[in-house]
């Protein structure tokens, strides 16, 4: 029941007597205008602004809002506001179940206050909270009412959790302009739990406020002098473009981590020029229609401005039309049926929506209950489907493929699960171990070694979390930069370090000596090969190649211990990897800084290579594919193509954008056979997973510490070669700047980290090369 204006100030004027406060006139003014409002309109809305109140006025509103029967509250703020913010949520908490408007712009609200609301919940219909310091976006509490929300300048918002936006089914219009998202993937994971999702900003248009379509640039929404307002020249375009960019790199200039953090080095510009569009006009000339259907010519005279990393993403504005169907506006610019049809053509090009060009999600039983009764599969409803549906399961990787297309499209972000708890502490007195180098074991899935910047090597069973061998291998402090286990041997591991040093081992006798205090035998000793970088076994296990710091690669009878052959001057600049192929014991290829690969023949003097192909940045590794039919290259900053072994013409180029930094070193390997690609760079903390046939990416992910709300950098990666969609990760910290680790990726499964206690350590600067 409503209350005339006299007892609503009266009943605030007693409560304020009890707290023993003076009434506060705006609030007086406000109570009084929604009595009116009642009155005459039969409907009333409180309105707070917290710019008028100090904290000591929270108390006697907070005691009598609720008895004042209005229809709706709308609480705002549009400067720092000197109220606490536990007051803040105490007063939404009192008028729950009529707040409808809360805009808390700029009001920095703490973690736990944020925590509260998000696990809380609240009923309001908007909800504005700008320049907030959250880093991740996982709400659980009800939000049923919610069509709007505003997460803009949220600078430490880095992603989204995969189910953060499910207890919003009305939520129309979302906006997270300057914030850090930058993973396509999680981000379409966490937005596809939408139904309602029509309004989408990473981005805004210069001249726009809100979520909708620009009027601008709406088909004849604008009026003639509106749209004309884009037209403008050239001049005053670059300085409207210097004025955003001068505003946007003050922020940026006062968080120096944001470039890190997401990737990029030159995100201090705030205009994006491949990022412009403009809405086509039915009227516009004939050339100028056929222009609009190219994405890549879509006017320069659309400023978009305070973009978050997402938007430097390649095909970005393609990849979000095509995966939220519902999507009506996207950063301003309206969706219209053509950029529809254009984002899904683009999106099937570039993108597999599913490993091994899988449709549809399908359920992990209905997979098992096809493979049992052999009947088709459900999503192929068409004939001509089920028929090429029955032929594919024909071959003997169809099940384990759809078994592994139903596990990836229910998991957005995969299982991380750090090795550190294994190693720390194996010696007494010591910190723990650091790791530089390491390599799954050929034979058994549940053995792996690793080498330390300190000179050990370790043999460990990753499934059981467990040592399983320790060699102190070489007495004074080197790094392990090279690692390979023997083929037809594989209890035997042979091991390089930067200062030349080489031995082969054999883990049983290690184990043997540790529980005996004897060794059966001695090692092998090999003559020094000076700043070693990379060694490699061939496949019949009599030879092995170094190459390093310089223009030499040696040859080693691994028998004798003796040195074969010592070429000089194979490229121009060191030759960082070298690799012999899987299958051919005299074939091998060398990858140098100057740029070239080349295949040489043993069988043949090798002065002149097979072939020489070129990159166009220093080659920092390369890799044969298992069955030797290809060649995959990486070159410096994300320059990854994969080659015909037989002459090394181009097969696949994955076009990854580069960050423009000459120091992110690139490495990529072979995943499930020579299916999949993956690749990270030491630079950045994203690990890509593409189709090593067709080039498409199927996913990225990023990694982070969460515990340390620190990105975590790749400084090398290796797939299990007895799992598929598995792998492991060695791994930089950002913060603190000497932890390494070993991380082990669950592609298949959801999941966060088996975190463990986060140690500070000193870093050798070692993170440039090697395999």
């Amino acid at each position: 029941m409503s209350l005339d204006s006299s007892s609503i100030v009266a009943r605030y004027l007693n409560s304020c007597k009890l707290h023993e406060v003076m009434p506060n006139a705006a609030v007086l003014s406000h109570l009084y205008k929604a009595s009116m409002q009642e009155e005459v309109q039969k409907w009333s809305t409180l309105v707070v602004s917290l710019d008028e109140l100090e904290d000591h006025d929270m108390l006697p509103l907070v005691d009598m809002v609720h008895l004042f029967n209005v229809d709706a509250v709308d609480i705002f703020s549009t400067s720092k506001s000197v109220v606490k913010q536990e007051s803040v949520v105490s007063l939404m908490r009192a008028v729950n179940s009529t707040l409808r408007i809360v805009d808390l712009q700029d009001t920095l609200f703490r973690k736990d206050i944020l925590w509260d609301l998000f696990q809380g919940g609240l009923n309001c219909q908007l909800l504005k909270l700008r320049s907030t310091e959250i880093r991740k976006l996982n709400i659980v509490g009800s939000f049923m009412q919610l069509h709007t929300l505003n997460l803009d300048f949220s600078s430490s918002l880095t992603s989204l959790e995969k189910d953060c936006f499910t207890c919003m089914p009305k939520l129309m219009r979302l906006s997270m302009c300057g914030t850090r998202i930058a993973d396509l993937w999680t981000t379409r994971a966490a937005l596809s739990r939408l139904p309602s999702l029509t309004e989408l900003r990473f981005q805004n248009c210069i001249c726009c406020k809100d979520t909708g379509p620009c009027l601008a640039s709406s088909n004849g929404t604008g009026s003639p002098a509106t749209v004309g307002k884009l037209l403008i020249n050239q001049d005053s375009l670059n300085d409207s473009v210097d004025k955003v960019s001068n505003h946007f790199g003050g922020i940026l200039s006062s968080d120096p981590s944001f470039a890190a953090t997401s990737g990029r080095t030159d995100l201090q510009l705030e205009v994006s020029f491949d990022d412009l569009h403009v809405q086509g006009r039915d009227d516009c000339p004939e050339d100028i229609n056929f222009k609009l259907r190219d994405t890549s010519v879509v006017s320069k005279m659309y400023l978009s401005c305070h973009p978050s990393p997402i938007c430097y993403e390649k095909h970005y504005r393609e990849y979000m039309i095509a995966s939220l169907p519902h999507l009506k506006v996207l950063d301003n610019f309206p969706v219209r049926k053509i950029d529809r049809e254009m984002a899904n053509t683009v999106f099937s090009q570039y993108y597999e929506y599913l490993p091994y060009k899988r449709r549809q999600k399908e359920n992990v039983a209905s997979v098992l209950h096809m493979r049992e009764t052999g009947r088709g599969n459900a999503y192929h409803n068409k004939s001509s489907q089920i028929k090429e549906a029955v032929s594919c399961r024909k071959s003997p990787h169809f099940y384990s493929r759809s078994l592994c297309a139903a596990k990836i499209g229910s998991s957005a972000s995969p299982s991380l699960h750090k090795m550190s708890n294994i190693s720390d502490n194996i010696k007494e007195g010591s910190e723990s171990l650091r790791p530089r180098q390491f390599e799954y074991h050929p034979t058994n899935p549940s053995l792996m070694a690793f080498g330390t910047l300190d000179g050990d090597v370790v043999v460990v069973n990753h499934d059981a979390g467990n040592i399983f061998s320790y060699i102190p291998l070489f007495g004074v402090t080197n790094s392990i930069l090279g690692l390979c286990w023997l083929n037809k041997n594989p209890s035997k591991l042979l091991a390089g370090s930067d200062s030349g040093s080489l031995r082969l081992y054999d883990i049983n006798d290690t184990l043997q000596k540790a529980e005996s205090g004897c060794s059966s035998s001695s090692p092998v000793v090999f003559d020094k090969f000076e700043q070693l970088t990379s060694l490699h076994v061939n496949s019949t296990d009599d030879q092995f190649l170094t190459s390093g710091y310089s223009k030499k690669v040696a040859i080693y009878d691994i028998c004798s211990g003796k040195r074969l052959h010592l070429f000089s001057d194979m490229h121009q600049e060191p030759i960082n990897v070298a690799k012999f192929a899987h299958h051919s014991p005299n074939l091998l290829v060398t990858s140098s800084f100057d740029r070239d690969v080349k295949l040489w023949d043993l069988r043949q003097t090798p002065n002149q290579p097979c072939y020489t192909t070129s990159s166009s940045r220093g080659n920092v590794m390369v890799c044969f594919s298992p069955d030797d039919l290809y060649l995959l290259v990486s070159s410096v900053d994300n320059e990854v193509k994969q080659l015909l072994s037989v002459d090394g013409r181009l097969q696949t180029d994955f076009g990854i954008a580069s960050t423009g930094s000459a120091h992110n070193y690139t490495r990529s390997y072979y995943m499930n056979g020579r299916d999949y690609v993956i690749s990270g760079s030491s630079d950045e903390s994203i690990v890509r997973v593409c189709c090593a046939q067709t080039g498409r990416r199927l996913m990225d992910y990023c990694l982070e510490d969460r515990a340390l709300e620190s990105p975590i950098l790749v400084q090398s990666l290796r797939s299990d070669p007895f799992r598929h969609f598995h792998m492991a990760v060695l791994a930089s910290y950002v913060r603190p700047s000497s932890r390494r680790d070993i991380i082990k990726v669950n592609l298949l499964e959801s999941g966060t980290y088996a975190d463990e206690d986060s140690k500070k350590e000193d870093f050798s600067s070692s993170y440039g090369h090697g395999g």
